[in-house]
């Protein structure tokens, strides 16, 4: 539990490194090399530990240097000596993380066959893993699903197939480009994800030795060659973590410089953020994000896979505008449960309505399945300190801006699940002036 005293003004540095949604994936390119890699800018969060464990369980060498001595976040990752391993402790290890799908293409290559147990992750929508089966038999691997999760083998070299994704899927798309790079023949993709994070895991792999071309038209060609090496590369820097800080500025009125922020991946928010009255400076070591004072604006938007709105920007900037003056409106096009978290903002005084209907115009999977995906927020309104419990990675930090924007003292319960993609989040926050004690 954190005890959170709001109503002060956030201000300060905080420093960001590899983005999450690229870093494990990484990792796990790593078992797909006949030499050593070298990952750069890592972020010491829980699924960093996570995927540790597990290439550990198979065999793998991992090592890094005290972060004193290695303030790049390094880590080294020696394959050779690759090996399955035992389905009780990768079962017991990975059981809170979905990133274990990822290993099956890899394990594949190397042992011919993958255990996968049951996957966790936050609970935001209905995120199967279909795509996943789906594509792995299609390169021809068996799947054998049991009571304690999925066997996959291989009993020849995979094969390059022809792959189309009925949604542009980041989870399925990576998949694709982990499992086809050593397949046999060409694979092709259509309706590829583009997100930064993807560009820069084929960026990687063509270091490895991958050959992989990108169309304007969301298809991806790969050819599957041999062998492949170890890689050395920086991760891209989280432009998440960047977004919820930038947030948090906006919510509490502070003033916040990003060091190690990148301004490319960021350049949708951005816009949405200068639009609501905010204020930014991209200088060459980080972005500076600050509430310039007077009242917010109120706008519309709507979630989108890249180049849209990314879905996981939108929570934190909930919370700023229920600071904003009028009527808001976001429709949540990527997952279908991501406004559960807003049960908490009503609950400290902001006024959300939830809608089944679709509030825009952009094409949606869920307006006629009955689920509350489109908010309209009012404000602004002042929130109060209250209990709240964590529902997942980006509602949890955005309960705890809301926290901190909040008069009087909140208590913060699963903090925990904040870990999963916020470096050192504690500390951050008491360097930014924020009245915080676990």
């Amino acid at each position: 539990m954190l005890e959170v005293r709001g109503g002060n003004p956030l201000d300060g540095t905080v420093r960001v490194r590899g983005a999450k949604n690229l870093v494990p994936k990484a990792m796990v390119a790593s078992l797909l090399g006949e030499t050593p890699s070298v990952l750069r800018g890592v972020p010491q969060i829980r699924d960093v530990e996570i995927v540790t464990g597990l290439l550990e369980l198979h065999g793998v060498r991992v090592s890094s240097a005290p972060d004193g001595d290695q303030p790049d976040g390094e880590l080294h990752l020696d394959p050779a000596d690759v090996a399955q391993g035992s389905i009780v402790d990768i079962d017991a290890h990975a059981g809170s993380s979905r990133i274990p799908i990822l290993f099956c293409g890899p394990l594949l290559h190397s042992l011919g066959q993958a255990f996968i147990p049951d996957l966790g992750g936050c609970h935001i929508g209905d995120r199967p893993i279909n795509f996943h089966l789906d594509v792995l038999r299609k390169f021809g691997a068996e799947v054998d699903k049991t009571p304690g999760g999925i066997m996959l083998k291989a009993t020849s070299r995979l094969q390059g197939t022809k792959v189309k994704l009925p949604y542009p899927s980041v989870g399925a798309t990576e998949q694709v480009l982990l499992t086809a790079v050593r397949a046999e023949g060409v694979t092709e993709l259509r309706g590829a994800a583009i997100e930064p994070e993807i560009m820069d895991l084929i960026a990687l792999l063509q270091k490895m030795g991958a050959i992989i071309t990108v169309d304007t038209d969301r298809v991806v060609r790969i050819e599957g060659v041999d062998s492949l090496r170890g890689f050395i590369h920086r991760a891209l820097p989280d432009r998440n973590e960047t977004a919820s800080w930038a947030s948090a500025a906006l919510a509490t009125g502070g003033d916040i410089f990003v060091a190690g922020a990148s301004q490319p991946e960021l350049i949708t928010f951005l816009n949405i953020f200068r639009k609501i009255g905010g204020e930014f400076d991209v200088q060459e070591t980080g972005i500076r994000f600050r509430h310039p004072g007077g009242k917010l604006r109120s706008f519309a938007l709507e979630t989108d896979v890249h180049p849209g709105f990314m879905t996981d920007w939108q929570q934190p900037l909930v919370v700023a505008m229920t600071q904003a003056e009028g009527l808001s409106i976001i429709h949540e096009t990527v997952y279908e449960n991501r406004f559960g978290f807003t049960d908490a903002l009503r609950a400290m005084g902001a006024q959300i309505q939830l809608y089944r209907e679709c509030l825009g115009g952009t094409p949606c999977r869920f307006g006629r399945r009955n689920y509350k995906h489109s908010a309209v927020i009012s404000g602004p309104t002042g929130l109060k300190g209250t209990r709240i419990d964590v529902p997942d990675l980006r509602g949890g930090f955005s309960h705890l801006i809301a926290a901190l924007a909040a008069q009087g003292t909140s208590e913060v319960h699963g903090i925990e699940l904040i870990n999963r993609g916020y470096e050192n989040f504690l500390d951050k926050l008491t360097g930014l002036g924020a009245e915080v004690s676990a």
